[in-house]
């Protein structure tokens, strides 16, 4: 059972109550990316089941009536055994997608992934006509070329600051040199790409600023934040017809998880400590 305190953060051990958490989302107007916490499997079997829990969660969501998608870890679904089965997971879940009418988001994990992941996200994007979406951190050097190499492909882009700490020779460790890249792939993702740009940032700036490239551009957007962070501006902006998602990851595997949200932010501490004295 998942703590209180982790329960801000988690939407429940099980795909019913992940399924819940979503459909309360919807109330407010607020989609939901569902992602089965797992990652870095090394046996075969246990990237089979959670790609198999995934087909299983996409039938789910699909038989309600409820603005939901999924989003996969490449090393979740063997990317640590071998390209080849990550690649042949990952087909499954994105053919039973595509059967359904539900998106697949592929998560980018770190740099080291980077080329088969974007190389699978091609394939995809192509074959089932942009029903398919990628991330691209913007702390690392080679995004922009990574974003003009799929500046013409259907799908979904997904721009964030970036999580993983990468060595140096590959990435930009300022944050204030981040942001400026941040803003500039968004200002390029705006103007070259017809797909859709999912904003994945809680910084209210960054907001503001595709906001203002979406009136110049035209270009359709949303913005992409995390279960447990900044909530009450999450439904705000839906209020204001922003398309919003919320990305709610659940299952067991919810420990290691809980413990990165709560380092990462000074007010996610606050809230934990309060929590435990209240």
């Amino acid at each position: 059972m998942i703590p209180p305190i982790a329960n801000k953060f988690v939407a429940g051990e099980s795909p019913s109550l992940a399924l819940d958490h979503a459909t309360r989302n919807h109330t407010y107007g607020v989609g939901t990316i569902l992602n089965l916490l797992g990652e870095h499997y090394d046996n075969p079997k246990e990237a089979a089941a959670d790609t198999e829990a995934y087909c299983l969660l996409i039938d789910d969501i699909a038989s309600l009536e409820i603005d939901a998608c999924v989003s996969v870890k490449p090393s979740q679904i063997g990317l640590d055994i071998s390209a080849e089965v990550f690649e042949t997971n990952l087909h499954q879940i994105v053919e039973q997608a595509a059967e359904r009418d539900v998106f697949v988001w592929i998560d980018m994990e770190d740099y080291t992934t980077t080329d088969v992941t974007l190389d699978a996200y091609e394939e995809l994007a192509l074959k089932y006509d942009g029903g398919v979406g990628v991330c691209l951190q913007a702390n690392l050097k080679r995004t922009r070329e990574d974003l003009d190499r799929l500046a013409d492909l259907p799908g979904k882009i997904r721009l964030v600051k970036g999580a993983y700490d990468e060595p140096k020779s590959v990435s930009y460790k300022d944050k204030t040199r981040v942001d400026e890249e941040y803003r500039a792939l968004l200002e390029a993702a705006f103007k070259h790409r017809d797909g859709g740009v999912a904003v994945g940032s809680h910084d209210p700036e960054m907001i503001e600023y595709a906001r203002q490239l979406h009136e110049e551009y035209g270009t359709p957007y949303e913005i992409q934040m995390l279960m447990g962070v900044r909530k009450d501006a999450q439904r705000n902006l839906a209020a204001e017809d922003v398309t919003v998602y919320q990305y709610a990851p659940y299952g067991s595997r919810w420990l290691l998880y809980f413990y990165r949200r709560l380092r990462e932010r000074k007010e996610n501490l606050f809230f934990a400590a309060r929590a435990v004295v209240q």
